[in-house]
């Protein structure tokens, strides 16, 4: 007897098609889900918003892809990016094997989370920071524990903090929206007392004064995730990668997709990290132009927070957050409007060219 199948019903709104049927998780319908900062396809804007690299990434970079193009692209990727783990591998110091790649450090964080987080378990992050951990979790059915920031962007007692559910604890460093740091010190402390694996994700490392790598061979709970994405301008590519001790990257790349990186992002990548001499040039060009921005903003009356990322945070003490996002839209300026509810809001501004910077500066000048 053929088995009754329950149809799915549509119904037509003005705007959109609404799926009214109930095979969806609940945990899924519920949640709110990850929102990305805009990416306007029409109009000019000078585009603050996303923390992208301003500048043309390495033309390395470039020669490389072409080579895998005229190569050809009829077969399967290399599943594990063997090339570019063997040499970052020699960039970072460890072995390749320590090294798991992903598409984007989005991907690797997902990965980590389907590794390690089940149904009703626990896991922990700070607020304000990358609203991504909240939606892994609950991917995941999974129940958060936020720790606010103190005044001071420090992190409290209470991250490090004993759960019996707890089972992973996610750690931007440098943090978004704030762009601060926490020691790696105080990360090994923090990663000795928690009960479970800590991920520290450094998506802006390269533009701080420190960073957590050398945790990683003194501590089998610490993983350390990179992106390519922004230090290296190579955000529409997707690639980034987890330094972890290889017990660790040997149980999680049985969660990966079985090829995660294609041809053409592996090619690019490793011609990337190949390029020291452009990642520096770059870096050192984004860091100036970082502190420039901080002071002007400050002479403008606005609230700035020491940043070690590719962006500024910032808050104006008589003028509202969102309503200068609003008026910057409206004259052609994109710059990430965050509203943290009763934590607070404020400006996040990626560091553009000196050009974008300056005419950012006239219009917003204006504006104040």
């Amino acid at each position: 007897m053929p088995r009754v199948c329950e149809f799915v019903l549509v119904k037509r709104t003005r705007t959109r098609l609404r799926v009214t049927m109930n095979f969806f998780r609940s945990n899924i319908t519920t949640m709110t889900g990850y929102a990305p900062g805009e990416q306007p396809q029409g109009g000019k804007f000078i585009k603050l918003n996303t923390n992208e690299n301003p500048y043309p990434c390495s033309a390395k970079v470039q020669a490389s892809i072409g080579r895998a193009v005229e190569a050809g692209l009829q077969k399967y990727p290399d599943p594990t990016a063997t090339a570019f783990r063997i040499r970052a591998a020699e960039l970072y110091g460890v072995e390749p094997d320590w090294i798991l790649c992903g598409n984007g450090s989005d991907d690797i964080l997902t990965i980590v989370t389907r590794a390690f987080v089940d149904t009703g378990n626990h896991v922990r992050f700070a607020r304000p920071s990358y609203t991504l951990y909240q939606t892994l979790a609950e991917i995941q059915g999974a129940k958060c524990h936020i720790v606010d920031y103190q005044p001071d962007w420090s992190l409290g007692e209470d991250f490090a903090l004993h759960c019996d559910h707890l089972r992973l604890a996610y750690l931007a460093n440098p943090n978004s929206p704030s762009g601060t740091v926490i020691l790696p010190d105080e990360v090994a402390r923090i990663a000795d007392a928690l009960p479970c694996p800590l991920v520290v994700d450094e998506a802006y490392a390269d533009f701080a004064e420190t960073n957590c790598l050398s945790l990683v061979a003194e501590n089998e709970k610490v993983m350390v995730a990179r992106t390519l994405s922004k230090s290296y301008a190579l955000a529409g590519l997707r690639f980034g990668f987890l330094v972890a001790q290889p017990q660790v990257i040997r149980e999680l790349s049985k969660v990966k997709d079985s090829y995660n990186c294609d041809t053409l992002s592996i090619a690019g990548a490793t011609a990337a990290i190949d390029d020291q001499l452009w990642f520096e040039q770059t870096r050192a060009a984004v860091i100036s132009t970082r502190t420039r921005l901080a002071e002007q903003l400050q002479t403008l009356g606005f609230d700035c927070v020491g940043s070690q990322a590719n962006f500024v945070w910032c808050k104006h003490p008589k003028h509202s957050s969102q309503q200068l996002y609003q008026r910057l839209k409206a004259d052609g300026v994109l710059v990430r409007y965050l509203d943290y509810g009763d934590w607070g809001d404020g400006l996040r501004i990626t560091v553009g060219t000196d050009e974008q910077i300056d005419a950012f500066l006239a219009i917003l000048s204006a504006i104040i």
